[in-house]
């Protein structure tokens, strides 16, 4: 049997050891074990590695303590509004949604974009459109409503001003979730979701939905969920960086992706880090802020459920 493995984030940024209750840690550390434990027992069942990404990122926007899903912060206009992608590594198939409200679950509209429509990415009133054909149930503003977020929201509202998610004033973070996987035929898939930035303006959209800057997956050479500063990583390409790294320079994967969080990214000014799995079930998780919240788990027995540097 072929090694299999999996790794999920629940977003990087300004985490220092200290910061968090011991209770909160405790809180973080069960939410990510659960959602790495759901996507590991699909591969070890023998599942395709696009079932288990779909399967942690779920359990993942289920928790309100990430921002994706049930978790989202607040935009400007006080709703919420989510995006998602999710890839293929054996086919190149992939989907995307951006700008949705009142989906449970962002990424499975996303994987229903690819398996159900003829596109990549849908946004906005037509990805609405698309899922009520699909029978999708909306949930109320009463199942994203936490009080955290919405504190959050009103320290800025009426500004100009944005924040990465559960920020304090001097401390920041990118709330984005997603997962990696390799399964038991060595084929990889990605998915990552977000419920975007606090007070956001504009329609404003991430590197998260987007194939190739905040999600990306390729037989060939690896599958990546990323999570930084939106702006940078879209600029950076930074999914296809590690990827094309690999594929052209001949890098593993573990050389790329630090070649690309720890130099690329950093000298355009970019923060933040990735999960990367290749078709041998190797992980890479590196990052280059305070944090990370990140887990990961292979059938050779390794796991590990981490927050800090």
């Amino acid at each position: 049997m072929k090694t299999f493995s999996i790794a999920i984030h629940g977003g990087a940024g300004t985490l220092v050891k200290g910061m968090m209750t011991p209770e909160l840690e405790a809180q973080y550390k069960l939410a990510l074990k659960q959602a790495l434990e759901a996507g590991y027992k699909f591969l070890e069942a023998g599942k395709t590695a696009v079932e288990a990404v779909e399967e942690s990122v779920r359990l993942l926007e289920d928790s309100p303590l990430f921002n994706a899903g049930k978790g989202s912060v607040f935009t400007a206009t006080e709703s919420h509004e989510m995006d998602a992608s999710i890839m293929d590594g054996k086919t190149l198939n992939a989907g995307a949604v951006s700008l949705i409200s009142g989906i449970k679950n962002p990424v499975s509209l996303a994987r229903d974009v690819m398996e159900k429509s003829e596109h990549v990415f849908l946004a906005g009133d037509g990805a609405m459109q698309f899922a009520k054909e699909l029978n999708y149930k909306l949930e109320n503003d009463v199942y994203f409503y936490d009080e955290l977020r919405h504190n959050q929201w009103l320290e800025i509202k009426d500004t100009d001003n944005f924040q990465l998610d559960h920020s304090t004033k001097k401390d920041s973070k990118f709330g984005t979730v997603g997962a990696v996987a390799c399964d038991q035929d060595g084929n990889i898939a990605a998915a990552t979701s977000t419920g975007g930035m606090t007070n956001k303006k504009w329609g404003r959209v991430g590197d998260s939905p987007m194939i190739g800057a905040g999600n990306y997956a390729n037989n060939k050479t690896c599958a990546i969920s990323c999570t930084g500063s939106g702006e940078f990583f879209i600029r950076g390409v930074v999914a296809y960086d590690v990827a094309c790294l690999m594929e052209h320079k001949g890098m593993s994967l573990e050389a790329a992706s630090n070649e690309v969080i720890n130099k690329r990214i950093l000298e355009i000014g970019g923060d933040g880090g990735l999960i990367a799995v290749d078709t041998k079930g190797n992980i890479a998780m590196p990052f280059n802020t305070e944090g990370m919240y990140r887990a990961s788990k292979t059938s050779e027995g390794k796991e590990d459920i981490s927050i800090y540097k």
